[in-house]
Formats: structure tokens, sequence, C-alpha cells
């Protein structure tokens, strides 16, 4: 059938990933750092992308495409919001505090819960019942030396890269947001584009769960400079 579809210009994209976090159906995901239209049956037509977008990268086309099929896509979304259950590194788990350092001890770990990657965690988990929620890029904790202490610490942490994940993030921090009664958010995020698309998602989570909660977004170098706070 010929419908309207959207079209992704993939020399004007710059991988930020904005538009896969707004395509509320999950049919757009990043792909070798280029966003890229996965199932034109999961694409409505509706365009939520297109303002997204600060590249001016996508526009809708008239062509030949399957029907938008809205049975798949709720299908695709409830599987997606199921915790994994064959691999059990995905298993939840609580991490006790550890005993307090001694002067030849090595530096401990803050992390206090399992899973971490915003794929896997199960957005019911009741490790965020009133917690301190950092989202942070994946690749945060090896730019900056001391994470741990100054970003972990006291927080329930979750991780995600947009550019490779190449899911929406924003339904999922949406829910754990509303449901738990989350105290703070931080997001912290490198200098780099395409962590955009997670400062978006997690905007864009907070505005639609209604919370007026304190917040901030921190932004760090490649060399693991603190560029903005």
């Amino acid at each position: 059938m010929k419908r309207r579809i959207i079209h992704i210009d993939e020399e004007k994209c710059i991988g930020c990933g904005a538009c896969a976090d707004a395509c509320h159906e999950g049919a757009i995901a990043m792909v070798n750092g280029k966003a890229k239209l996965m199932r034109e049956d999961y694409c409505d037509g509706l365009g939520d992308c297109l303002p997204a977008c600060p590249a001016d990268a996508i526009a809708f086309e008239e062509r030949e495409a399957p029907a938008y099929d809205a049975a798949a896509v709720q299908a695709a979304k409830r599987a997606a919001a199921q915790p994994h259950a064959g691999c059990p590194g995905t298993q939840a788990r609580t991490i006790a505090e550890p005993p307090a350092e001694g002067p030849a001890a090595p530096v401990a770990s803050r992390l206090r819960q399992w899973p971490v990657q915003l794929k896997l965690v199960n957005a019911a988990a009741p490790c965020f019942d009133g917690a301190h929620l950092l989202v942070a890029a994946d690749c945060t904790a090896y730019a900056y030396g001391s994470f741990h202490e100054d970003f972990i610490r006291g927080k329930v942490c979750v991780i995600g890269c947009p550019k490779l994940d190449g899911v929406d993030y924003t339904e999922k921090l949406e829910a754990i947001l509303t449901d738990h009664d989350v105290k703070s958010l931080t997001i912290v995020r490198m200098e780099v584009p395409c962590c955009g698309g997670l400062e978006h998602a997690a905007k864009q989570a907070l505005r639609n769960s209604g919370r007026f909660i304190p917040w901030r977004v921190v932004t760090l170098s490649v060399d693991g400079r603190i560029l903005e706070d």
C-alpha cells in the first residue's frame, strides 16, 4: 500500500538519538551512530520524531510501505517492559554497604543494586522506592575517576547509551519516577552529541511524570572534567 511514512537522511543525521527517544512505537533505532527506520510497520506516520531532530534529518514521504501494525507495536512494548528471564545476570539484587575502609583497603564500590543497564532493569524493582535516581551515560564512569564517590554514592544508578541500545528510555524512566516516589534525579552525560538522547529521555520522563523534584544535569568531557553542572 502507498502511505505517508518517515524518511531519514543519514548524511544529515548527527547520531544524537533524539528521534529514537521520541518514537513511541520503537520504529527507529541507532545503528552505527546513525538513526535508522528499523520497522516500517511500526511507523504510524504521525511524525513525533520530526520536531525532536536537531539536524532536520527527518521528513515525510509518500511511498509503498506495509500498513502500520498497532498490535505488533503494543506486543513489542509489553515484551520490552518485562524483565529478561533467561540470563542470570538480569536477576535483581541488592548489594550490601561495604565495611569501613582501612588505610590499605581498596576503593569501595558504591553500587547498591543490580542490574544497572536501563534495557535490563525492571521498572517495578523495589530498589527505586524513595531513591535518589542517577541516570548516567555508560561512558561516564570510565571518563571520571571518582565516579563512584561523587555520583553513585547514596543513589540508585541506571546506565545506558542511546547510540548503541536503540531503544526509547523515556517510558521506563517515567514509570520509575512515577511509581516509586523518587526523591531526586541526576543525569550525567558525556559532552558528545549522542548523549543528548539520554538527557532528552530523562527530562521528558520527568515532565511526563508530573513530579516536582530536584534535578540536575552534569556534562563531562572525554578527559574527565566537569564541563557543566
